[in-house]
């Protein structure tokens, strides 16, 4: 693993965090929206993560074989896909998009988007930001007092 690996690997995991976030405050802000472009209501939008299996061009002879190159490079989001979870009914007569026949009638079908839930997301999305931020700071650290060894008078 080289010097720059566990930078590239956190990064992956900041990039692939913040997404998440960024789906998960969408989530939130259309937790009442019945009206889309594409019609019907809003539905919950989550992203699905896979591991990034970089294989390289090269291996040196010098490596053992028990070690594995390209194996837990980071965490890649290989879509982002609507939650199919049946969305909620609420009854309001009223409103211009409630259902105006049918044994549903007077019902308005609202989001699938369940606040508690995102908010508990939310919280794991930001501690997982969180350990890769400060992964790359003892990183960070470790090398610099690495370089700190080479200097003479230390």
């Amino acid at each position: 693993m080289g010097m720059f690996d566990s930078f590239n690997i956190a990064s992956t995991g900041l990039t692939a965090q913040r997404l998440r976030m960024d789906l998960i405050s969408n989530n939130i802000a259309n937790a009442t929206t019945t009206r889309t472009p594409e019609g019907g209501p809003y539905r919950r939008k989550r992203a699905i993560f896979a591991p990034v299996n970089v294989r390289p061009f090269y291996k040196s002879p010098l490596v053992p074989n028990r070690i594995e190159h390209g194996v837990g490079r980071g965490v890649r989001v290989i879509k982002i896909e609507d939650d199919k979870t049946p969305l909620r009914l609420m009854y309001d007569p009223g409103h211009p998009d409630a259902i105006k026949s049918g044994p549903k009638k007077g019902y308005v079908e609202m989001p699938n988007v369940n606040i508690v839930m995102e908010m508990t997301d939310l919280i794991s999305a930001s501690r997982s930001y969180e350990a890769n931020v400060m992964m790359i700071n003892n990183a960070k650290s470790m090398f610099g007092r690495a370089l700190d060894l080479g200097r003479p008078g230390v």
